[in-house]
């Protein structure tokens, strides 16, 4: 069996990325050999990181006991970790919001981030990437067109999730699905977005099909 996490990153019950992650949601638990599981970024409790984190490192380190805010931030972040450790195929279902990700999917690749987890540092200083196993899917909204040549290195939505995930971290990157433009034309965002939602549905259909 193989274990799907399907990450959702908008909480807007009319958001097109939460389309995406609907048609995409629809399509893939048609699959009896796919475990599939949901990490909804704003449903979890997930304070942000900060100092709460470095002292609970110290005290960890030292044995002593956390206070209840470095608890609640050990406890989130080890959710976090056991959920994408376990996965075998990451899919991301997210909206560029002012050129970039929402907060709450940063805080969850916050506590994923971590050497010893995701990658290590070897003895001269370089980086190992520790879960190259893992396959990656992203599915990106934007309202606007960002993959004219002349707006792509303003998007640091798609461009950040493909230098973590398939960088930093060296996972494959297998598919890639983005609705864009939607907001831009608005005479065409039908038409736009129902293109999108069905390459979505395919990219789940692919999905299905290579654990068949």
């Amino acid at each position: 069996m193989t274990n799907v996490l399907v990450i959702k990153a908008n909480n807007r019950p009319d958001g097109i990325s939460t389309k995406m992650y609907d048609a995409y949601m629809e399509t893939v638990k048609q699959s009896e050999n796919l475990n599939v599981e949901v990490y909804d970024v704003f449903e979890e409790d997930m304070p942000y990181i900060g100092q709460e984190l470095f002292s609970a490192f110290g005290k960890i380190q030292n044995e002593e006991s956390l206070n209840e805010d470095e608890q609640r931030l050990m406890n989130a972040k080890r959710k976090a970790m056991d959920a994408f450790e376990k996965a075998d195929v990451l899919v991301f279902a997210f909206p560029l919001w002012n050129l970039t990700i929402p907060a709450r999917l940063q805080t969850f690749i916050d506590y994923v981030y971590a050497a010893g987890f995701t990658f290590k540092y070897n003895a001269d200083g370089s980086m190992a990437q520790l879960m190259t196993d893992k396959k990656v899917i992203l599915l990106n909204a934007r309202g606007g067109v960002y993959s004219a040549p002349e707006a792509a290195g303003m998007d640091m939505s798609m461009n950040y999730m493909k230098t973590v995930f398939g960088g930093v971290f060296g996972m494959e990157i297998t598919d890639e699905v983005i609705i864009e433009g939607h907001n831009a034309m608005p005479q065409d965002a039908a038409r736009i977005v129902e293109e999108g939602l069905e390459s979505v549905r395919e990219s789940a259909r692919e999905l299905n099909s290579q654990f068949a």
